[in-house]
């Protein structure tokens, strides 16, 4: 049975059918020859229905709405404009106003296709005219966005709490850490970078210039203490805080701003609705997919043949990395989060993990994978709005993806990196 549905997902999925198709037929197929017809379908059609059913998943088209506003507003570029102000004199200042500004733009959108656009649209032809390589601007841009995988609110965090049953506020949290310590590294690697390559420097901005720059970025910067502050402080749910940032959201660029306009919103609301109905349709069919092959004791039997039962707590995590960072080289993310994590899911249990840990090296690596070749999701993102050649996008990367590894086996060696903030809010 194994054999026959992973057969069916990847000669459906060579022929070019989006993933949704391949998920349903291998779950229909699967409930087939489980049951020995389907006479029975309605339990199956239930646990897909049952898969869009938890109320924390509200959040998902809140928080695709917010960061749609915003893309399209004034934001994006008044938090580049205050980074830039006081980092952009500096060897590589750049460089690491870029990672910076997709730091502070995940903290508001939690989408990595949307920094890419919101950041790398402005901030690439800036790179290119001081100097810096068109393969190291794309990697920087495409492997800084993952950092908004990570930094709340993230999407795939949202995605697999409802899966796991885990906490999404001390997901949330948690992923401050690994974070920062991603933002770190890739700034250390772009001011290296500079020196080496002799890379001129930005003009200094005055104090009166970053006043400035500063002020303009209080609306926007009020979007992570929205956040953060809401969830730490006990004040929102993670669906609330989403609720409250498309009402920030709105009154930010219709009202303050005037970045946007009444018609606008048509434009926003059916992007959001095309986006929400593909997300909502792959958490169906994977649910459904997850139940057929939890029922038939799947999971279990291929953890048992590669022994990753026995193997121990850093074990099962370093087997986790690998699956999630392999299939995200070639899937969605959000996919391969719903369909491995009911696999491993055994194997967390067994070794007594912490669901918080794991949800954070899950995320990491499926936002690594996203930014990976051969076919990770944010590449052809960055092909389709930059205009490059697929070789072009890819060639600076493996940098970037070697920090990106670093950090997993980091946060393995040391989890108080993910588990600190949390410990401090919720324990």
């Amino acid at each position: 049975m194994t054999t026959i549905i992973l057969s069916i997902m990847i000669v459906l999925l060579l022929l070019g059918f989006p993933m949704m198709i391949p998920l349903a037929t291998a779950a229909f197929v699967g409930f087939y020859m489980t049951f020995g017809g389907m006479g029975q379908m309605e339990t199956l059609i239930q646990q897909m229905m049952g898969g869009i059913r938890p109320t924390a998943l509200i959040a998902v088209p809140m928080f695709i709405l917010a960061a749609d506003i915003m893309t399209r507003g004034h934001s994006a570029h008044r938090l580049i404009d205050m980074v830039m102000s006081f980092v952009g004199h500096i060897k590589g200042g750049l460089a690491v106003s870029t990672a910076a500004s997709c730091t502070l733009f995940g903290a508001v959108s939690g989408s990595t296709q949307a920094t890419v656009v919101a950041v790398g649209s402005p901030l690439r032809p800036r790179m290119l005219k001081a100097g810096y390589k068109d393969p190291f601007t794309l990697a920087l841009i495409i492997n800084s966005s993952d950092i908004a995988f990570l930094i709340p609110p993230s999407i795939g965090m949202i995605i697999y709490g409802v899966i796991s049953g885990t906490s999404i506020g001390e997901l949330f949290i948690a992923g401050i850490g690994p974070g920062l310590l991603i933002l770190l590294m890739f700034s250390a690697y772009c001011v290296a970078y500079a020196v080496i390559k002799d890379v001129p420097t930005e003009p200094k901005s005055s104090w009166r210039e970053r006043l400035t720059a500063v002020q303009k970025a209080l609306w926007p910067l009020g979007f992570p203490v929205l956040i953060v502050g809401g969830i730490y402080g006990g004040i929102f749910s993670p669906t609330e805080a989403a609720a409250a940032c498309v009402l920030y959201a709105v009154l930010l660029e219709f009202v303050i701003f005037r970045s946007l306009k009444l018609p606008d919103m048509y434009v926003i609301a059916k992007s959001t609705g095309l986006i929400t109905a593909v997300v909502f349709i792959l958490v169906a069919v994977g649910n459904g997919f997850s139940w057929i092959i939890s029922f038939a004791q799947i999971p279990q039997t291929l953890l048992e043949a590669f022994g990753i039962n026995e193997a121990g707590p850093v074990g099962v995590l370093i087997a986790i990395c690998v699956a999630f960072f392999i299939a995200c080289m070639f899937v969605d993310p959000i996919v391969v989060i719903l369909v491995l994590t009911p696999i491993f899911a055994p194997a967390i249990a067994a070794s007594g993990l912490d669901p918080v840990l794991v949800g954070v090296l899950i995320t990491l690596q499926v936002a690594i994978g996203s930014a990976t070749p051969p076919f990770g999701c944010d590449i052809f993102t960055a092909i389709a709005i930059f205009k490059r050649p697929y070789w072009e996008v890819i060639r600076g990367t493996p940098p970037f993806v070697f920090m990106l590894i670093l950090s997993a086996a980091l946060i393995i060696m040391f989890p108080q990196i993910a588990l600190f903030l949390r410990d401090m809010a919720f324990r």
